[in-house]
């Protein structure tokens, strides 16, 4: 098994993007990895993006990610209130914000949505990473849901049971309007991490699932 870090110069933080169409996206999809990386790495810069929020969504959009990147040495968090539901009518707005992504922020790592997930917002944020950042490490993590669009994943992130209990907490107590909806449930989201951790061979049994489309194996000389 090879480890995958972005390599950066030990004189700058590692800069890590993550792109979630909805309030709880990024959380559900790569909450673990995000808790393991800031924690581990410590010198890690976190820009998180959230594309539709309703007043009380960005309200816990905002709380969750504070707790999420408690560890972060620099982050940013922007909510935007694009319509839940409605992307591919408005892409051209949504492009725009990717424009003004890619001169703001240059990150190792970009964090988003499975080229192949059924919700035609998630769909629509994974085609304009691609679109938008041509010369970067993208992971495109995924949503569990009643699609039924789960696929089989080809990079792991195994992680502590104590992590993904944390994962879990801070979902369920951040996202309350949500707690009524059939999906949003503390087994839900354990399934999903004991599946890819069987997946990956995962030491504590435990891991999120990522698709990585493309990869370079660099050789420099050391």
């Amino acid at each position: 098994m090879l480890s995958l870090l972005p390599n950066v110069a030990p004189d700058r933080p590692v800069r890590v993007l993550c792109l979630g169409a909805h309030a709880d996206d990024i959380e559900i999809g790569c909450g673990g990895t995000v808790l393991s990386l800031t924690e581990a790495l410590r010198n890690v810069a976190v820009d998180w993006v959230v594309f539709s929020a309703t007043p009380e969504r960005a309200r816990e959009a905002r709380a969750s990610a504070d707790a999420f990147l408690a560890a972060a040495k620099e982050k940013t968090v922007v909510v935007q209130s694009f319509r839940d539901g409605f992307f591919p009518y408005v892409g051209g707005e949504i492009k725009e914000e990717f424009e003004r992504l890619k001169r703001a922020c240059a990150p190792d790592l970009i964090l988003t949505h499975y080229r192949h997930d059924l919700h035609q917002d998630h769909r629509l944020i994974s085609e304009l990473t691609w679109n938008t950042f041509r010369h970067h490490l993208i992971l495109e993590y995924e949503i569990p849901k009643y699609d039924g669009d789960l696929g089989a994943p080809n990079l792991f992130v195994p992680l502590e049971e104590s992590t993904c209990q944390r994962k879990t907490d801070y979902i369920l107590e951040h996202f309350r309007s949500q707690g009524e909806r059939s999906w949003f449930s503390r087994e839900v989201f354990n399934a999903i991490l004991r599946l890819r951790g069987l997946e990956a061979g995962s030491p504590t049994t435990l891991a999120e699932g990522f698709y990585c489309r493309k990869a370079v194996l660099g050789m420099e000389a050391r």
